[in-house]
């Protein structure tokens, strides 16, 4: 069935019955939301090369589906289209790196001093304190359940400076922050250490010190700069400057 049948088959769906979601449609956002989640957390690797016959064979989807995922990712710029020869997963790079943060010094410390005397300071130690969780399993798990719970906690504090601007701003930049810490230090194979400075941010946030959690805020970005570049350049390093291509087929069995 076409894109277009399947169109016209939802809109005749109204008169009478329930309205449901063409399958193409729906599969391809689950393919979308699959590869995503691999990319960001580096289990396919930047530089990975891939056809859009390999993809619909290793998801089990049509074509259809296939490039509704895949305009997604082009369009988040997760995935390149390379004319005559597939797709390629966008490589991260040093300026990647330098860009991201170069914003994040900037957004952070002006959330920080809006935040000031607005934050749940409850909500805030239980994020921070699922921020240093060690998991009896494998550094890449590890590194995931901590890229959530490091988002969720830069996300209340944006949130309770009331700027959803600035809201949607940062949540970008710690998406792309999340494939830097996952290439970095997932592929190290070692875990960030930035407890201290989050327990002084939330206790200069509830204090109502607006230009002190705006000083640690900014202290913060600087050093997991630091931590960060590292890492990734180490990483880029060990594959000689050409990060590993990862196979699709570890899509296999996963989720459809």
């Amino acid at each position: 069935m076409s894109v277009t049948e399947e169109r016209d088959s939802d809109r005749g769906s109204e008169a009478g019955h329930v309205l449901e979601i063409p399958s193409a449609t729906l599969k391809g956002r689950q393919a979308y939301d699959l590869l995503r989640r691999e990319i960001v957390s580096c289990r396919i690797l930047p530089g990975t090369r891939f056809t859009e016959a390999e993809l619909m064979e290793r998801l089990e989807i049509g074509k259809a589906s296939c490039r509704i995922a895949l305009q997604r990712l082009i369009q988040d710029g997760f995935v390149a289209s390379m004319p005559r020869h597939g797709y390629r997963v966008t490589p991260i790079t040093v300026k990647d790196v330098e860009e991201v943060f170069a914003l994040r010094l900037v957004l952070e410390p002006l959330a920080a001093r809006g935040a000031a005397g607005r934050v749940n300071r409850a909500h805030l130690e239980r994020l921070e304190q699922a921020c240093r969780v060690k998991l009896p399993t494998d550094v890449g798990n590890q590194i995931d359940f901590f890229l959530e719970a490091n988002r969720s906690f830069h996300m209340a504090i944006a949130e309770a400076a009331g700027n959803q601007r600035l809201c949607r701003s940062l949540s970008g930049l710690l998406d792309e922050m999340t494939r830097l810490v996952a290439l970095g230090f997932g592929v190290q194979g070692v875990r960030p250490n930035i407890a201290n400075d989050h327990v002084l941010l939330i206790e200069y946030l509830s204090a109502g010190d607006a230009a002190a959690a705006a000083e640690v805020a900014r202290r913060h970005v600087e050093t997991f700069r630091e931590m960060t570049m590292e890492k990734v350049i180490a990483s880029l390093r060990d594959s000689a400057a050409v990060v590993p291509v990862s196979p699709l087929s570890s899509l296999s069995g996963r989720e459809r």
